[in-house]
């Protein structure tokens, strides 16, 4: 299967030698879960885009420190490239701003929250269950998830026909499903524990110390990456095994 990452940012220099950038993440977690994948890097931000739709079996568009409201050349060529990809029944799964793009790009909204900044490990209540949610364990013996987020904007409107899979009080909208072939996650599997911790440091002069001792505290928690991944990839294979030949 041939993957396609739209990669929307770059993390941070400085915390590069530590944790590299954005497509090792992704090759960590996506490769780890699947060694046969073959992923594909486009630097979207810089207005590296597909060639065309079918140049890969389905795509994941990365977080952003850039908002999808942003009146930038390259997001308004995402956004198209969304609509174009959910049009033609092509897989996409959206991270972060890759899952607030498909509330934007799809007739949703997008603004910065009055709950303020998200981080740390938050935790989300299943509202819904899925096929693809089988894995390690059950999904009847699965009510919650647990992921690293970084984020200050979040969906307030979705677009027709969401279905919300899930919720918490501080993010409502935390894990959208379009269709058989969209799906948004506001939290990020690609993120470690230690990769949140820096990155809210770095961060300190825009998000309030006392949220940022709190979130500390919140990273002792276990985290969802492994099983959060391989719901992801089984969404993929099950909506392309959907998709009208």
């Amino acid at each position: 299967m041939k993957l396609g990452i739209l990669l929307c940012d770059d993390v941070r220099s400085e915390l590069q030698i530590r944790h590299n950038n954005y497509p090792e993440m992704f090759s960590d977690i996506l490769l780890n879960a699947d060694p046969t994948l073959e992923l594909v890097f486009y630097r979207v931000m810089d207005n590296q885009f597909p060639t065309s739709l079918g140049e890969c079996d389905a795509y994941i568009g990365s977080g952003s420190k850039y908002s999808v409201y942003d009146d930038i050349p390259w997001i308004h060529h995402l956004a198209q490239f969304v609509r174009d990809l959910y049009q033609h029944q092509i897989p996409f799964i959206g991270v972060c701003f890759g899952h607030q793009m498909i509330a934007h790009a799809l007739g949703g909204a997008v603004i910065q929250s009055e709950n303020g900044w998200g981080v740390g490990l938050k935790t989300w209540s299943l509202v819904a269950t899925k096929q693809w949610m089988q894995s390690d364990r059950k999904v009847e013996e699965k009510s919650t998830f647990s992921l690293a987020v970084s984020h200050q904007d979040q969906i307030v409107d979705l677009p027709d026909d969401t279905e919300i899979l899930a919720s918490s009080n501080f993010c409502p909208y935390a894990m959208i499903q379009l269709g058989q072939h969209f799906l948004g996650i506001q939290g990020h599997p690609e993120f470690t524990s230690s990769y949140s911790r820096d990155l809210m440091i770095a961060r300190r002069g825009d998000i309030p110390a006392y949220v940022i001792e709190a979130a500390k505290a919140s990273l002792d928690q276990y985290i969802d990456q492994a099983e959060v991944t391989q719901w992801m990839l089984e969404f993929i294979k099950l909506s392309i095994s959907r998709v009208p030949n």
